[in-house]
């Protein structure tokens, strides 16, 4: 009963882990195109203050210098855009640096994020082929069967009988 209970769980824990890959795939889709459209409105703002001579702090200065509320809360706006496309870009060039145990170690980033949440909204599952999947469906296996194993051995002791063990006496 023990060993098929823990093989239940550790094929539970095997096909969940051995979705990871996939989902760090995804995750790597969409925030590549999250930085390529901040990339364009970053570029399309430096190309517009060049041409009328300025550099990227001294338009966002013009912004911040203006009385009009909606210039200098526009200028706030651009700020925030430009910092966030240097955070996407490094964790971006991050991730694709990353190998499959730096991956799964920097899983909270992944979860915590708005790119993160709206992975798992738009999820598909996977069939895992590649090495990478297969680890990670292996290890989820070993891990889940020998978790629930323990479970298993540590609730049950209650419930065991003692042996006794039987020796005449001369």
């Amino acid at each position: 009963m023990r060993r098929m209970l823990a093989g239940v769980g550790g094929v539970g824990l095997a096909v969940m882990l051995s979705q990871f890959p996939e989902y760090a795939q995804q995750y790597t889709q969409r925030l590549g195109g999250a930085v390529d459209e901040l990339r364009v409105i970053t570029e399309d703002f430096d190309r517009a203050a060049d041409q009328s001579g300025l550099d990227r702090a001294g338009a966002l200065d013009r912004y911040e210098a203006s009385s009009d509320t909606f210039l200098s809360d526009r200028g706030r706006s651009m700020q925030r855009t430009f910092q966030r496309y240097e955070e996407l870009s490094e964790t971006l060039t991050r991730i694709s640096g990353a190998d499959m145990v730096e991956r799964f170690k920097n899983l909270p980033a992944y979860l915590d994020s708005d790119i993160g949440r709206r992975t798992l909204e738009n999820y598909k599952p996977a069939v895992p082929v590649t090495i990478e999947g297969i680890l990670y469906a292996g290890a989820g296996f070993l891990l889940g069967f020998l978790s629930l194993s323990a479970l298993f051995k540590v609730f049950s002791m209650p419930f065991r009988k003692r042996r006794v063990i039987y020796r005449p006496t001369r």
